[in-house]
């Protein structure tokens, strides 16, 4: 992978260095803890460093190819310029006040992604929400914020909403279940608008949305939301990403995410049509 085939920022690149790494460990046949002793550290910070969760120190990268038998000084180039980038801050770092650590591999995450699947039950995915939504759904869940605070953190979830428009945007399909719809989240006037943001960006070619029924034999999923993201890097997996109260899951072993595309695919199969959905949609906006 060279630095012209990148479209992501420092959260892809970090992954991409993390695999390349992992990769010629293994060709190796080299443990963790060897690697580990070679650029004096533990075998915990290499696995860290090959799931891309980790800023690195060049003198490692350098001290791994070289364990690794990479000579080659075009091939040893190459993956150190791509580290030196992934170092570079993100436009996020700037929120780092307000938005937890473990939130900033997501949003780079998603900044890089071709195609974003999400599922969500409780509430509408963050880049479908509007702004009196968003606003909403933060002073709800944490009370404790001050005004500012609300503040930035909506300009970050605006701010991400940019993915979804340009020369090149992202595909998102979202499957939207009915109570999040019916919940008046910052009350009547304001779920009004989020529905009728939602009919107009349907129209996109590149957003899809389809609505979970609140019906009997109903399919569910054990575990609630999730998203699954596809990237246009070869050297990047697919990633699927569980949000927690006090924390994050990014899972990218093929096992679990064809276990999640599983459930993705079926939740596509088990929910209203695009067109349906934009009726019952029009129609719950008549309702409230």
């Amino acid at each position: 992978m060279s630095e012209a085939d990148l479209t992501g920022g420092p959260t892809v690149r970090r992954f991409v260095v993390g695999s390349q790494l992992r990769r010629l460990r293994e060709a190796r046949e080299i443990s963790r803890d060897t690697a580990g002793y070679a650029i004096r550290a533990s075998a915990s910070k290499i696995s860290r460093m090959e799931l891309g969760r980790v800023s690195f120190k060049l003198r490692d990268i350098t001290d791994l190819l070289t364990l690794y038998g990479v000579t080659d000084a075009a091939q040893r180039d190459a993956v150190v310029r791509i580290a030196e980038q992934a170092n570079d801050p993100a436009w996020w770092q700037t929120y780092e006040d307000v938005l937890p650590g473990w939130f900033h591999t997501y949003v780079g995450l998603e900044e890089a992604a071709s195609l974003i699947r999400t599922y969500e039950v409780q509430f509408l995915p963050g880049l479908l929400q509007t702004e009196g939504y968003t606003r909403a759904v933060i002073a709800a869940g944490a009370p404790e914020l001050s005004g500012d605070e609300v503040d930035k953190r909506a300009d970050v979830r605006m701010r991400r909403q940019r993915i979804l428009s340009g020369a090149q945007p992202t595909r998102l399909w979202a499957v939207l279940d009915e109570s999040a719809l019916r919940r008046l989240t910052g009350g009547r006037p304001v779920v009004q608008a989020q529905i009728r943001h939602l009919l107009a960006v349907s129209d996109r070619p590149n957003i899809t949305i389809q609505m979970m029924p609140l019906r009997p034999g109903a399919f569910t999923v054990d575990g609630g939301g999730f998203s699954v993201m596809r990237f246009a890097e070869d050297d990047m997996p697919d990633v699927v990403y569980i949000e927690q109260l006090t924390g994050a899951q990014y899972l990218d072993k093929p096992e679990h995410v064809d276990r999640y595309l599983q459930v993705m695919n079926r939740l596509t199969v088990e929910a209203l049509t695009p067109e349906a959905t934009a009726d019952a949609l029009a129609k719950l906006l008549v309702q409230l």
